[in-house]
């Protein structure tokens, strides 16, 4: 029995056998003779020789996967993604020295033979023989490239990589017959360049620009001698001849290149010998990929552009169609982040709201009538760390949202208003206001909606106490007042207004019909608020939020991009009166924390249920804003608690996301022009001096926020005897029966502004 030898369990005559198989067929193919005669030669003909024959004429070459670089409006980089990191560059622009280095010690007779070196391939056979083992390859330089060519087709499924490099007869044959082709079609220097931007050189880098990038900070145009040796050997072992961790072997390593490139002519013994003599210098500079490397605090913007180009079907029918050019990358993505207001909007709140907080703020900005998103940015950075999350805390679930949205309070008031006015209701509506009531029967798009369980909700204070007009009711942010509006207008009027102005829950799905919603029981995103209010500042024409401006792939040609889609949700009219009543609210109302200097705004406040949520949303006529304060697992009351360093006895809308609006919105909007709102007069309604006195008692101002009437710290009830149970908000309870009446009512998740 043959003693076995190292190499995969063959002994010497097996391997000799092996060798002078591939070697004969080699022969034959390049001579044009006969396959058949190749069997007598130790190939098993069925399995090598029939099936060359039927191998594809082309060899199919994918685009090679590259980096992908995000930048925003401004053309500044954001960040660059890929799932390798490569850079194709021209030869033009490698160095000599990295040209002549790779083919001395990986093919020196590269310029001489075809795609197949039989004198390599005896050369390789006599050495293994020799030695016993399998020491010496006799692969050239283009079936080098070939098997790359089939690694990088399989991507990164591990069983489609462990195919593609499994070192089989089939395999070799296959390797060969498309190394002719390429040969052919190619020649020297195009499959010298392939190879240099296809292979692998470890540290994560694909080609040699990466490599060059990685190991040197440089361009692979300015390697020198000692460089490009070092790169060249390590190639063959990327783990094992890694500078970065194992100084020593790559040295030994790099110096047999130099040797090699001596050996051959391409340096003289003297240049070598110094280059071997020189240590090893390197200035690595660390992977950035993905969007935690985003700059500005953009990762979560960076990760929403991800988002968009995965699921919207511009950039392709299905899913993996849309996948498979992502992960190829090459791209350049021109985004809609302006990085002035990105930056005011991270400064906002970094000064507001610690990552330590207990609770997290997020901040989004968009543009009236383009849908442009121009900032996007939340207190706990992108990461994996303590304190940091993936998750995107200002848009909705299926695009990167930790949940379904959150509870948006009072801020959901102005559409229950614009859909009033739509119907014909007046500016000066008067309506009893009374300081509770229960929820009314009310009429929705389908079946009457019932109170069956006797739920009912209060106003924030018990001097909030009606008749109250329109105006002066949004500034408060009287409760009742908006309830009996629903209860005039009937909840079909609102569903339809939301509906034109893109407002769905953080699940996508539409707002349930019931009187709960006025009051803002139902989860939204950040997102989605902005986009909404900016419809107000675009005298009622609603955009589509948009994140590209435009993608361009690596050889110069475009794709499209998602484009935003406006349409009229509301008058102009209606628009300019909902600018008058919000301009009130920072003006005079719960909002004048909130309120720029020199320019005209409106907005907003929104306290949810036991204050585990607090909004501003609020615009100007050329910038729309919200920003919600909580926490995203809504588990903290925000009572007695410090955010951003500052103690807060209550959290109101208007008390801390009110200024981190008026600070995001401030740099943002800094050398940009003022342009004024169209408005509408709304004239005051008839006094009644009796009911002011009763509505004014014990009627005091805390931070801009009406008193607390009376209560005792830390009661949750804000009057005796009725509670308002904190679990009843957010999107988890609502809905109920409809027709014979709704089951599960929540107060209407909010406490007031």
């Amino acid at each position: 029995m043959p003693k076995k030898r190292s190499g995969g369990g063959l002994s010497t005559t097996q391997q000799a056998a092996k060798f002078l198989g591939v070697a004969a067929l080699s022969g034959v193919v390049l001579a044009g003779i006969a396959l058949p005669a190749a069997g007598a030669l130790g190939l098993a003909t069925k399995g090598t020789v029939e099936g060359f024959d039927e191998i594809p004429a082309n060899l199919k070459t994918p685009p090679l996967s590259q980096r992908t670089t995000i930048l925003d409006s401004k053309g500044g980089m954001i960040a660059t993604v890929y799932s390798r990191d490569r850079t194709v560059v021209p030869l033009k622009n490698i160095s000599p020295y990295m040209q002549k280095a790779i083919v001395a010690i990986e093919d020196a007779r590269f310029y001489e033979h075809g795609a197949v070196d039989l004198k390599g391939i005896l050369r390789a056979l006599n050495r293994n023989v020799q030695t016993g083992g399998t020491t010496e390859g006799a692969s050239t330089l283009t079936q080098q490239y070939v098997k790359n060519v089939f690694v990088e087709e399989a991507g990164d499924d591990p069983d489609k990589v462990a195919q593609a490099t499994q070192q089989t007869m089939g395999r070799k044959v296959q390797e060969l017959k498309y190394a002719i082709q390429v040969e052919e079609e190619l020649g020297k220097k195009k499959i010298l360049e392939n190879y240099l931007n296809i292979t692998f050189f470890g540290q994560q880098a694909y080609g040699v620009e990466a490599a060059s990038q990685r190991y040197f900070s440089k361009s692979a145009k300015d390697l020198t001698l000692e460089e490009s040796a070092l790169l060249a050997g390590v190639v063959q072992s990327p783990s094992r001849y890694d500078p970065v961790n194992d100084t020593a072997e790559a040295t030994k390593r790099r110096n047999m290149v130099l040797q090699r490139m001596a050996d051959v002519g391409d340096i003289s013994r003297a240049q070598a010998d110094k280059a071997k003599a020189t240590p090893i210098k390197l200035r690595v500079k660390k992977p950035k990929n993905g969007c935690i490397t985003a700059v500005s605090g953009a990762g979560f913007f960076c990760d929403y552009v991800r988002h968009v180009f995965l699921t919207d079907p511009v950039f392709g029918k299905t899913k993996e169609d849309r996948a498979k050019i992502w992960n190829r990358g090459g791209l350049t993505i021109r985004t809609t982040l302006d990085p002035q207001s990105q930056q005011s909007v991270q400064g906002s709140i970094k000064n507001h709201v610690y990552k330590s907080d207990k609770v997290a703020t997020a901040v989004t900005l968009v543009q009236p009538g383009t849908g442009k998103i121009m900032g996007m940015g939340q207190s706990k950075p992108y990461g994996f760390g303590t304190n940091e999350t993936q998750y995107n805390y200002s848009v909705d679930k299926a695009m990167g949202g930790s949940n379904y949205g959150f509870p948006t309070g009072s801020t959901f008031k102005p559409f229950v208003a614009a859909a009033a006015i739509a119907q014909g209701k007046p500016a000066t509506q008067v309506y009893s206001s009374p300081y509770e009531m229960p929820y009314p029967t009310v009429q929705t798009c389908d079946k009457p909606y019932v109170n069956l369980n006797g739920e009912r909700v209060p106003n924030e204070n018990e001097s909030e106490r009606g008749p109250y007009a329109l105006k002066e009711a949004m500034e408060k942010s009287v409760n009742t007042y908006f309830i009996q509006m629903v209860e005039d207008i009937g909840l079909c009027p609102v569903a339809k207004m939301t509906d034109k102005l893109g407002v769905v829950q953080g699940n996508g799905e539409k707002l349930p019909q019931s009187p709960a919603i006025a009051l803002g029981s139902k989860g939204l995103s950040p997102l989605t608020m902005a986009s909404a209010y900016a419809a107000f500042a675009n005298r009622g024409t609603y955009c589509t939020p948009v994140a590209m401006e435009s993608v361009s792939k690596a050889d110069g040609t475009t794709l499209p991009v998602p484009k935003t889609t406006c349409s009229q949700a509301m008058s102009p009219t209606t628009a300019d009166t909902i600018n008058t009543l919000l301009r009130g609210v920072v003006d005079s109302g719960t909002g004048q924390e909130a309120g720029l200097q020199s320019r005209d705004n409106a907005g907003k406040t929104g306290t949810t249920d036991a204050r585990k949520n607090a909004w501003f949303v609020g615009y100007t006529p050329n910038m729309s804003g919200a920003v919600w304060v909580g926490s995203p697992s809504q588990s903290v009351e925000m009572e007695h608690i410090t955010i951003g360093g500052v103690y807060q006895d209550k959290v109101y809308g208007g008390q801390v996301p009110g200024p981190i609006w008026r600070d995001a919105m401030t740099g943002a909007l800094n050398g940009v022009p003022a342009p004024s709102f169209n408005t509408v007069d709304i004239p005051d309604p008839p006094k009644n001096d009796e009911q002011d006195r009763d509505r004014d008692k014990g009627h005091g101002r805390d931070k801009g926020r009406p008193g607390a009437g009376g209560k005792k710290p830390g009661d949750k009830s804000p009057f005796p005897g009725i509670s308002i149970s904190p679990d009843l908000i957010g999107g988890n309870n609502g809905g109920g029966n409809t027709g014979g009446g709704h089951r599960g009512q929540t107060t209407g998740g909010t406490q007031g502004p």
